[in-house]
């Protein structure tokens, strides 16, 4: 591809709308994981006894806290390549044609 078609491609509207929307998603995601995991640390920094409480004869809140953590991070990865599959690779493909 030549100078000038790159420089075409990287000024159109619908490849700076795809940039717009990619880091818009990317970084709610990322805001969104980093408050879930320092939320996490912040409880177990400041209220060490709540995650103590007893649920059952082998568990406590802590374990289950920490399997919601894992879970949550499991359904935001999938979200993201939903979205990616769906929209983000369509908008790719639309910009491909174009050239």
């Amino acid at each position: 591809m030549s100078k000038t078609k790159t420089h075409e491609v990287l000024q159109s509207p619908a490849f700076q709308k795809l940039v717009k929307n990619r880091w818009s998603i990317s970084l709610t995601f990322t805001f969104l994981m980093l408050f879930v995991y320092i939320g996490f640390l912040m409880v177990v920094a400041y209220q060490k006894e709540t995650l103590k409480m007893p649920i059952g004869d082998s568990l406590n809140l802590a374990i289950i806290v920490g399997l919601g953590i894992i879970i949550f991070s499991w359904l935001i990865t999938g979200v993201y390549v939903y979205w990616a599959n769906n929209y983000y690779d369509a908008a790719v493909k639309e910009i491909k044609k174009d050239l």
